[in-house]
This record gives structure tokens, C-alpha cells and sequence, in this order.
């Protein structure tokens, strides 16, 4: 049983929170909302009967994913609304956190990439908190039925079925990170040399970019294809880069990424989505509403 001390409640929730911010921003791809998520679980943990809760994790997961859940239902109806594409906001992965030991870290950030996450906003509520549970923290079939209160061959049904839709859907892109910081140094030595001719070199034949602006910021409504027009597209921006815009190399959601800031504030996040050595897909995210978090990185 615990302890009733205000230190103690405390303590063990922060000896949590970020598997708790883990499992919160992977149903949601929100950092905010993850962020809501967490601080509504603390209430619920702070005002918990301590005689009814035997393994504090075991509560804490459960009343996070519900939340998750609930909260996920409602933001999906606004993202029907949501003018141009929608991208999950960029959470940095290099400063720690819930990530588990090197062998399994691929497994683990697989989880929180930008593409998969992309797929994963194409499942249901539950499939989603299951897929999460599941294959990104490990949990056994009927925890899992605990924290969702269903039967467990249900949630062997709803995990076999997310996870046959995101395999099929998600890209098949180079996870090593020494390849993705070369291309992304090279293009931006192409983007800064005005090389036209370097950044298509870059760009696989069927190049997909992808804007997030959330229309609060310049970038494109649709998603534009082929090689000549997302070259020519990003050959025509750097062209006309502000005086004051800076880039940086750091890791967001797993893999390498450029941050551009504006006169030391977040401006753009590009990310690179990288087959055979070349350029597959480029994200970028401007909506302004989903840089906030790397205000201060």
C-alpha cells in the first residue's frame, strides 16, 4: 500500500510521467495534447483512494490511455476540418526520456516516427491504444484487456488487425542515422549553393513532399509529387530564404531533421524519408501551433 504523503504521490508519479508522456503522445501526435493528457492523469492519481490501487504503473498506464482515448475522439473531428495536410507535431527523441537500451531503440522510435504515426491516425481509438501498448511498450495481451476493459481475445483481434494495417501502409524508409545526416547535409549544401541540379540528384523519381501549415504559415495545401516538382518547389524557397532564418541538425521523432529558426524562434522542421540512398519523402512541418516545444532546444 502507499504512503498518503503529498511526497510520496508525487514521486511516484514523476518516477512515471514519461512512460505516461510516452503512450499519451503516440495516441495523440500532439505534444499539447500528450502534455493534457499526463497533467489529468496526476489529478486523477492525486485524488486516488491508495487502498485501491496496488501497482501504482498499472493504474497510472490504465487512466492515461483512457484519457488518451477520450481525448483522441474528440480531436479527430476537428482534424476532419484541418485546412491542407496534417502532420504529427516534431517531438525531440535526443534528450532521453522513455526510450529503452540501444538493442531495442529501433523497436521503440519506430513507433514515434512521423511516418508510422501518419498510419497510425488512420486507426481507431482502440486500435491505436492497442498497437501502442502492444508494440511499443511490450504489454502482455491481458494487461492490455485490463487498462481497455475488454475480453483479451478481443485485443488479440484489434492488435493483429493495427498491425497488419500499418505494415502495409507504412513507408519502407532507412532507419540508419550516419545516411540520413549525409542527405541531409547535402541538401542543405545544395539548397545554400543554389544547386538545382544537387538537390534532384537527391530526390528518388516519385519524391512526395509533404506541408503542415495548418493554414497559419506559406506551404503547400497538397501533397506535391515527382522529382522535378519538389526540387524545383524547394529550389524556389531556399531562393527566397528571410535574412535572420538558421538551420540546425538534430534528432525529432526518432531521426535526423533540419529545425530552421527565424531570428532565434521556430520556424520549420524538415525531415527526410530516405530509400535506396535517395530522397523519398519530404516532410515539413509550419504550422506554428506545433513548433512551441522546440522553442527552447
Amino acid at each position: 500500500m502507499l504512503k498518503d504523503s503529498a511526497t510520496e504521490v508525487t514521486a511516484v508519479f514523476e518516477e512515471h510521467r514519461s512512460t505516461l508522456f510516452g503512450v499519451a503522445y503516440r495516441m495523440l501526435g500532439r505534444v499539447a495534447d500528450a502534455e493534457d493528457v499526463v497533467q489529468d492523469a496526476w489529478l486523477r492519481w492525486a485524488g486516488a483512494d491508495r487502498a485501491e490501487v496496488r501497482e501504482p504503473r498499472a493504474f497510472l498506464v490504465r487512466i492515461t490511455t483512457r484519457l488518451a482515448i477520450d481525448r483522441l475522439r474528440q480531436v479527430q473531428s476537428r482534424r476532419e476540418s484541418y485546412v491542407g495536410p496534417w502532420l504529427p507535431e516534431p517531438l525531440r527523441t535526443d534528450l532521453g526520456g522513455t526510450a529503452p537500451d540501444t538493442a531495442e531503440r529501433a523497436v521503440f522510435t519506430e513507433s514515434v516516427t512521423l511516418a508510422v504515426l501518419v498510419v497510425l491516425e488512420s486507426l481507431s481509438p482502440l486500435e491505436r491504444a492497442v498497437f501502442v501498448l502492444r508494440e511499443a511498450f511490450g504489454y502482455p495481451y491481458a494487461e492490455i484487456a485490463t487498462v481497455l476493459d475488454r475480453g483479451e481475445a478481443a485485443v488479440r483481434q484489434l492488435a493483429g488487425r493495427a498491425r497488419r494495417h500499418v505494415e502495409e501502409r507504412k513507408p519502407r524508409y532507412e532507419v540508419d542515422p550516419d545516411r540520413q545526416r549525409d542527405l541531409t547535409e547535402r541538401f542543405l549544401a545544395a539548397a545554400a549553393g543554389d544547386d538545382l541540379d544537387g538537390l534532384l540528384r537527391l530526390l528518388a523519381a516519385d519524391a512526395r513532399l509533404v506541408g503542415d501549415s495548418g493554414g497559419k504559415a506559406k506551404a503547400p495545401l497538397r501533397v506535391i509529387e515527382s522529382a522535378d516538382k519538389v526540387g524545383r518547389f524547394l529550389f524556389a524557397v531556399t531562393r527566397s530564404v528571410p535574412a535572420g532564418l538558421e538551420f540546425s541538425v538534430l534528432e525529432l521523432n526518432g531521426g535526423i531533421a533540419l529545425l530552421a529558426r527565424l531570428d532565434g524562434a521556430p520556424d520549420a522542421v524538415l525531415q527526410f524519408g530516405i530509400v535506396d540512398g535517395r530522397i523519398q519523402t519530404v516532410y515539413i512541418v509550419r504550422n506554428p501551433d506545433k513548433l512551441g516545444s522546440l522553442a527552447g532546444g
